[in-house]
């Protein structure tokens, strides 16, 4: 949604275009923020953990099937999948900044390839866990959860064949596109906590972490961003002013919930690092 800082549409009418670029400034900021919280939660909570302990510290985390005593493949690819997160959320908002792009396009390069890599590598280690571990939640979470997978790996290899093509219009908004679907992670956390804050948790099993209102944060932690981002593009190409205010005022409420959601969360973690 940055590609709002890179065009100044003001033949289309000034104000509805400052609107809606300010409203997308909003969303990265926020975006930023909260995954750059996620980053240092992810470092202080199982950093520590597994340089102590090794793969057996995964026993004593709060994921879901977790540490398998002899499943050694398993463990390590858990312990990655979870270790990249830190690579895949610091590196993944530095690549929507224009400047950056702008000034240090060889900074912007190796990043882009890490964390293109990085998030394939993430996407095979959650296929495999997903599919090579006893079922937790319901099936359909799991397909959910498997279709971003999916996702990741085609939007990856189509963002680089733009990349190597030198479309970097196209490329962009792949990219923009892929970073969407790479942060369904940190997006589910964000909605499942602004969920349980707005409805007490109805449609939620507390217990077996099933239900509907479940089944669908696991297909919309992806498609919910990629569908706001679709109207976003929508709205930038068309030549539609009230469209345009529209869609900023649209993000701009979107973004606040998902302010509160960060809010939220951010506490779960304060606590839990503070319990050790």
């Amino acid at each position: 949604m940055t590609e709002a800082v890179l065009t100044d549409r003001s033949q289309f009418g000034f104000t509805a275009d400052a609107a809606l670029n300010a409203s997308a400034r909003f969303w990265f900021v926020m975006t930023a923020l909260g995954q750059w919280i996620f980053v240092a939660y992810v470092a202080a909570y199982y950093g520590p953990r597994l340089l102590q302990r090794g793969l057996e510290a995964l026993q004593y985390t709060h994921l879901a099937n977790g540490y398998m005593p002899g499943d050694t493949v398993g463990n390590a690819a858990l312990a990655g999948h979870v270790l990249i997160a830190i690579i895949i959320m610091g590196g993944g908002p530095l690549q929507l900044v224009p400047q950056i792009r702008a000034r240090f396009p060889a900074f912007h390069r190796w990043v882009g390839r890490t964390y293109m890599l990085t998030a394939v590598a993430s996407s095979i280690a959650g296929l495999y866990l997903i599919w090579t571990r006893p079922l937790f939640g319901s099936l359909l979470n799991n397909i959910g959860t498997s279709l971003d997978g999916v996702l990741i790996i085609v939007f990856a290899a189509i963002a680089l064949r733009y990349a190597i093509a030198r479309d970097i219009r196209t490329h962009r908004r792949w990219a923009l596109r892929l970073f969407m679907v790479v942060s369904s992670v940190w997006f589910i956390r964000i909605g499942m906590n602004l969920w349980m804050f707005l409805t007490g948790g109805a449609g939620v099993d507390r217990e077996t972490f099933t239900g509907p209102a479940v089944a669908a944060w696991h297909f919309a932690q992806y498609l919910l961003p990629l569908a706001v981002l679709e109207f976003y593009f929508r709205a930038r190409d068309s030549a539609n002013v009230w469209g345009r205010y529209a869609m900023a005022m649209g993000l701009l409420a979107l973004t606040t919930l998902m302010g509160i959601g960060i809010f939220r969360v951010s506490a779960k973690w304060l606590t839990r690092l503070a319990s050790g």
